[in-house]
């Protein structure tokens, strides 16, 4: 009588996980912690103007240790005005804005190549009401990262 050979027991496959190899920041990153201070990605202008105020300045040093600390991030600044002002007024307004929180990054340790800056003059409103309210929440700067614009 002839022996066959056992069967080897089944092998269970389990489908490979699937690596996001963007730059976008993964859903555990401190920028995606609505407590951790990276997840605020907005600075607020006073009327024409362009400076960082004193109340941000943690906010700006938080992104500049971060992007210290991950030389392959890149950042988007968006420079906003509210609808007060011609367009090419704000859109250079809104340049400026960008601009500053840029040259503080840099200033902070940032490398210039990881950040862009652009202006967006009136054109993304958060807010469309036409009170001082709601103009003031469009004088801002906007940070985004990698793979959120």
């Amino acid at each position: 009588m002839e022996e066959r050979a056992a069967k080897p027991a089944p092998v269970e496959t389990k489908p490979i996980a699937r690596v996001d190899l963007t730059s976008k920041p993964a859903a555990g990153s401190p920028l995606k912690d609505p407590n951790n201070i990276l997840s605020r990605r907005s600075i607020y202008y006073d009327y024409d103007k362009f400076d960082i105020k004193d109340e941000f300045r943690p906010l700006v040093e938080a992104h500049a240790k971060y992007l210290r600390e991950n030389p392959g991030a890149k950042m988007l600044i968006q420079g906003n005005a509210d609808e007060r002002g011609s367009r090419e007024y704000n859109l250079g307004l809104g340049q400026r804005r960008s601009d500053s929180v840029k040259r503080a990054l840099t200033i902070l340790g940032a490398k210039e190549n990881q950040i862009e800056s652009v202006s967006l003059g009136e054109e993304k409103p958060v807010c469309t009401e036409h009170a001082e309210d709601c103009w003031a929440k469009n004088r801002r700067g906007d940070m985004l990262y990698g793979g959120e614009y």
